[in-house]
This record gives structure tokens, sequence and C-alpha cells, in this order.
């Protein structure tokens, strides 16, 4: 890996800091949350903006309304829009998950049908892959698909669907054989969500958000042209999904934001005569958090760096993953104590500092080391696939 950037690539850089100066507000203070926040309406809105640059996607192929541009280049755009917590307006299931796999596994005619639709920031997405008896092991999962003509008929229940009151469709992983081993009797199916069966119920997370939902089928007919990857493949579709959902750089981004704001913070406050950064447990514990974040990076861009000479990072995502989801939540834990009792006040408290950001952070930031795949499923993965080592 080449650690130094091109001059195109900072000329790019430069531009996209540009462009968020211009088109995100003065007093911008956005959570970077997913679409569920209290950003939705301004997060479309940026969408469109992102769009009309073909920026939504811009390492796509032209023809699917990106740019072209190199993986790299991609993760710098992700790397900025995180770092100036501007609104992910649903992107994240769109161009993160579904629309790489598309290019992928889908036919001309399935990528002709999703892909404009999600650079153009028009249509949501979301996932239909854990059950409550199918979550760390996925590969229980028990929503049943049956052929019936044309059609699949499906049954059962999805949770902790990430935007489901809001999406337009679903890739929802089903069962279609039930005699063959767990993991070869998958099937991958995009859903329409206003197709009648469907409802959808919402959950609230311990940060009091509604970000999750279940999502109950009852002989929902599915046209089985929106299969993707062939009957019962369904697993192998699903894992190249996964490996694009691991390494974002949007955490590291985003926890450096919220560190640089922490050291600002730890500098203005004065505790007992004397500022806390000059106390060294904080200066510390800054500089150990910050190395993380930095580490968390470059992990980052050794992934983006991988699928740029045409490899597909497996348990290198799997590292990002665990590494930075598990750093964000040292950080959290961290800023509360230097905060102390301010820490946990929510934004609403009139006495709440730095929005209330270390308080929701703190119970938001549990979360991504359970979805998409546990820290302990990705140790298993990392051991396995990148160690060598047998399995249990």
């Amino acid at each position: 890996m080449d650690f130094a950037f091109s001059a195109s690539e900072q000329r790019l850089r430069q531009e996209l800091r540009d462009f968020l100066k211009e088109a995100l507000p003065p007093d911008w203070q956005g959570t970077g949350s997913d679409i569920s926040d209290d950003d939705f309406e301004f997060g479309q809105a940026f969408n469109k903006m992102l769009a009309a640059r073909g920026w939504v996607a811009p390492a796509w192929p032209k023809a699917y309304g990106g740019l072209g541009a190199t993986h790299i280049e991609q993760a710098i755009f992700g790397e900025e829009l995180a770092y100036a917590r501007a609104p992910l307006g649903g992107r994240v299931f769109g161009v993160g998950m579904i629309g790489p796999t598309l290019i992928v596994h889908g036919n001309d005619e399935q990528k002709a049908q999703h892909l404009p639709g999600i650079t153009s920031g028009e249509v949501l997405w979301c996932q239909g892959y854990s059950e409550p008896g199918a979550g760390s092991d996925l590969a229980s999962l028990q929503t049943r698909a049956v052929r019936d003509g044309d059609d699949y008929v499906v049954n059962g229940q999805k949770i902790w669907t990430t935007q489901a009151h809001q999406a337009h469709w679903m890739f929802v992983l089903v069962r279609t054989d039930t005699e063959v081993p767990k993991h070869r009797g998958i099937s991958f199916l995009l859903v329409d969500m206003r197709t009648p069966g469907i409802t959808v119920r919402p959950i609230v997370n311990m940060a009091e958000r509604h970000e999750f939902n279940e999502v109950f089928f009852e002989d929902v007919r599915i046209p089985a042209r929106n299969l993707i990857g062939g009957e019962n493949r369904g697993w192998y579709v699903a894992m190249t999904l996964l490996d694009f959902e691991r390494s974002s750089i949007g955490a590291s981004a985003a926890s450096r934001r919220t560190l640089e704001d922490l050291a600002q913070y730890a500098g203005d406050t004065r505790s007992n005569g004397h500022r806390l950064i000059d106390e060294g447990w904080v200066r510390q514990g800054l500089a150990e958090r910050f190395l993380e974040t930095e580490v968390a990076r470059l992990m980052s861009y050794r992934v983006a760096s991988m699928q740029q000479r045409g490899q597909m990072p497996n348990y290198e995502a799997s590292m990002v993953k665990v590494f930075a989801t598990e750093s964000a939540q040292r950080m959290y834990n961290f800023g509360l104590k230097v905060m102390g009792m301010y820490g946990q006040l929510r934004q609403d408290s009139p006495y709440a500092r730095l929005l209330g950001r270390i308080e929701q952070g703190y119970l938001s930031s549990v979360a991504p080391t359970i979805y998409s795949g546990s820290s302990e499923i990705q140790r298993n993965i990392i051991a396995q696939r990148g160690l060598g080592l047998p399995r249990d």
C-alpha cells in the first residue's frame, strides 16, 4: 500500500471539503446517523445534491450513475462525508451493500432496474437478514420461500431491520430448501416493500431512536425474476454483501471528529483550578484514542487498496469491523469519564455539553459490535481465514 495520496486524490479531497462547506448549513451539527434520525428530509435533499455531481456512488461504472472513480477515491468520499457528519440519507444500504452486490451478482435486467435509483438518491433500501432465532448464526434463518409459478411465496419474520419503515425495497435472505445443509438452502431475493402481506413494526433502541424494526411476511408474493445469484445460492451472495458492509471508512472518520471535539472540550474546561487536558490521564487517553482511530483509518484504506487491485477482501474487512467498532466503544467510554456527570446529559438538557453527543454515542456504539456479525463471529473469521486456524 502506498501511504501517499496522489495529486488528483488530494484535489478531490479539497473539492469535497469546499462542496461540504457550501452544501451544509453553517451551524450544521448533524449526527451522521442513519436516515431514521431527525435529519431525514435534509438527508434526502443532500442526496440529490450528491447525485447531481455523480457523487452518491462515485466508484460505480458511469453506466450505473457513478463516475468510474477508483476505490481509493471512493474511500476519500466516505471519509470526508463522515467527518463532516453529513446525513447518510439511506446511502449505507443502497450504496454500501446491495449496489456493489448487484454489480457482482446481478443480471443486466436487475442492474438496469435498481442501480439508477440508488445513484439518483431516490430509492431507499433495507436489509432482511436477522430473525428472532437467527442472528450470529444467520444460516439458521427460517423465513420460508416456496416457488409458485413465476413467484416465490414468502412467510416469516425479520428483526432489527434498520430503516424498514422508510425503505422502498428490501434485500432478504429466505430458505428455499429444507432438505440440504442449512447454508445451502438459502436464496437472496429483492422485495418491493409495498407488496401486500408485509407488516413493519417499530423497535425503539436504548438511545430512544427509532432505527430498528421487525418485519412480518404473510403470503408475500415476490416475482422469481427478483432472485439474485440463483436459487439456493443466496449464502454466497450474502457473504459478498457483508464484506462490503464491514469495510467502511466512515467509522474512523466519525470517531476522529468526535475526538477533536472532546480534546477541545478538555482544553476549554477547568476543574479544580486547571484545565482538564493538563491532567496526565486525559492527555494519555486522548493520545491512545487518536492512535486507535488512525489505525482503523489505515486498515480501511488497506481494504480499499485491495479492491483497487482487483482483490476481494474477506478477513481483512472483518479486522476493520472488529477494530473500528470496539475502538469507538472505548472512545465513548473515555469521553464519559472526561466529561463526568455532564457526559450523561442528553441533547435536550440545557446543561448538555457537545450537544449530548457523548451520551448518545455511548449508547449507540453498542449495536455496531453486534450487527453485521458480532465481534465474536469476526474473530472466528479472522482466525480461520486469516490465520488458517481450525474450526472449534
